[in-house]
This record gives C-alpha cells, structure tokens and sequence, in this order.
C-alpha cells in the first residue's frame, strides 16, 4: 500500500531522527553534500561532516567501518531515488559522484554566481587604488590564511601529526600537479 503521509511530515520525523541519532545525522549530512557536490573522497567528506556535526562523529577507532556502512546505506538511498553513486579514481576527478550529474548541482552553482553578484563595487574601487605592494601583501596574506585552513584540515583527518608537519603536507597538496 502506497503511503499518503506528506513529505513534509516526514521531513518533521527525520528531522527528529538527526537531532536524537548520529548515526542519522551523518548518513543525512552525507547524502545532503554529495546531492550538491561531486568527486568528493572519503577525507573530503569526512571532514565537511565533521565541520557540521563535530570531530570523530565516525568514532574516535573505528571511524572507517562507521564511515563505509553509512556510504553503503547513502548509496542504497541514492538507489532508490533512481541516482548511482560511483567513485572515480580519475587523477583531477577523483572521488564520490553521482552518474550523469555535473560537479556542482544547480542550487549549488545559482548560490556561488549569486555570491559573486553581491560582489560591492566600492571595495573592487578600493583594492584597485591600492599599490602593487599593498595588493601582493594582501594576496599572500590571503595565500597564508587558505594554506592554514588547508593545514588545519589535515590535522582533523589525521590527529597523530604535529602543526609543522600539516603546513608541509599542505604545501604539498597546493605544488601537486
């Protein structure tokens, strides 16, 4: 017998489900970032999880199981709404996707074009006003700060380095063709 409850109603439930279960939680926050997003790898998705529900959500020792049966049960989910998740090993285009789809969905992609609109033509005036020198601090300034974010990632995907050995590893990722 086909269900007539209202997919908000059911939207109400699931809504419980991730407040009350983290099991819940990241098998939703997987499935909501790969329906946005493509060619994602397992520490990619770990750590955008991890961002929205908090370090070692996966389990501080057996984080890999935990990880591996909720991409067993998203990719079930993904099944039943007539979408395959794959994982391409392609060297640029490696990781999770969704068969057919582009890298970045719809929504995704009217959000980014919509942040550049709100762009404030003032402070394009201001930076164009500003030295050379002024210009190339500010850029490695703003190097310097991605770099860092970069490094703090790679610590959260791997707790047993020190600072100075994610900021080399980060480095690394940036200079790799």
């Amino acid at each position: 017998m086909e269900s007539m409850v209202s997919p908000k109603a059911r939207e109400v439930l699931l809504q419980d489900a991730i407040q009350r279960d983290l099991v819940t939680a990241r098998r939703t926050a997987l499935l909501e970032i790969l329906w946005h997003e493509r060619y994602l790898t397992r520490g990619q998705l770990i750590t955008r999880v991890e961002l929205k529900l908090g370090k070692n959500c996966f389990g501080a020792t057996s984080w890999e199981d935990n990880f591996y049966r909720d991409m067993r049960l998203v990719k079930l989910a993904f099944r039943a709404g007539e979408e395959s998740l794959l994982y391409s090993r392609k060297k640029g285009h490696s990781g999770y996707y969704l068969k057919g789809k582009p890298a970045l969905s719809d929504e995704l992609k009217r959000l980014l074009i919509g942040g550049v609109s709100e762009a404030d033509q003032q402070q394009i005036d201001i930076y164009h006003r500003r030295t050379s020198a002024e210009r190339f601090h500010q850029g490695c300034s703003i190097s310097n700060t991605a770099r860092r974010a970069v490094a703090y990632r790679i610590l959260q995907e791997n707790p047993g380095i020190d600072l100075q050995e994610a900021n080399r590893l980060a480095l690394l990722r940036s200079y790799s063709p």
